[in-house]
């Protein structure tokens, strides 16, 4: 019998290899893809809330995220074959004139590991290349962000023209120098210090 207790548990420690050889096996199995999602996506909340008490740092949430891939690849054809798409999509970038992407790519990971449909525009994202994204995909969320402090001006372009093109999209922000006072100044609708906190923010946006 498939064990996705060991599922939850290889995502959670990172490891790729059991993660993909466990993931396989319950879908031989015949397991309902949401439950075998479920089982991956209990690991990343694990995960974000240790990273958040301080308990796991920056490598070790790396390492689960792409154990959860490993997993994904495996799972998402039969999720699409079984007509189950994510209730949710996020888009996520880097603001125009910054090219820093891990904490973006944090963001995402984790996203797509809390069950949302992630498309990812990169960096030096400019305001229009959001609001086009987000018109395309039919996205309910955007995370964007800035390490610079020269950069995270530009934030506000961002939440502007998505808020002006796409009325009742979240947009959301993050990086090192933006603070939650900043968020409300420029009218960004939540801010997150971390990407484990990005989750749980993005959860209560989209279900309110």
């Amino acid at each position: 019998m498939a064990d996705l207790a060991a599922l939850t548990a290889a995502v959670e420690a990172g490891n790729r290899t059991d993660a993909a050889q466990l993931t396989q096996a319950a879908v031989d199995e015949g397991l309902d893809p949401r439950t075998i999602l479920g089982a991956m996506t209990t690991a990343m909340d694990t995960v974000g809330r240790k990273f958040q008490d301080g308990e796991l740092f920056v490598p070790e949430m790396l390492i689960a995220a792409r154990a959860m891939k490993a997993g994904t690849a495996i799972l998402e054809p039969v999720l699409l074959a079984a007509g189950v798409t994510p209730e949710f999509r996020a888009v996520v970038g880097t603001v125009e004139g910054d090219l820093h992407d891990i904490g973006k790519n944090l963001v995402g990971m984790m996203w797509k590991g809390g069950g949302l449909e992630v498309i990812d525009l990169g960096v030096n994202v400019s305001a229009d290349k959001f609001v086009a994204a987000v018109r395309e995909h039919d996205a309910h969320i955007v995370g964007v962000s800035a390490l610079l402090t020269t950069t995270m001006s530009n934030m506000r372009g961002v939440v502007e023209a998505v808020h002006a093109a796409t009325p009742g999209v979240r947009v959301v922000i993050g990086g090192a120098p933006v603070t939650p006072e900043f968020a409300a100044q420029i009218g960004a609708d939540g801010y997150a210090p971390d990407a484990g906190a990005a989750v749980d923010l993005a959860r209560g946006l989209l279900h309110a």
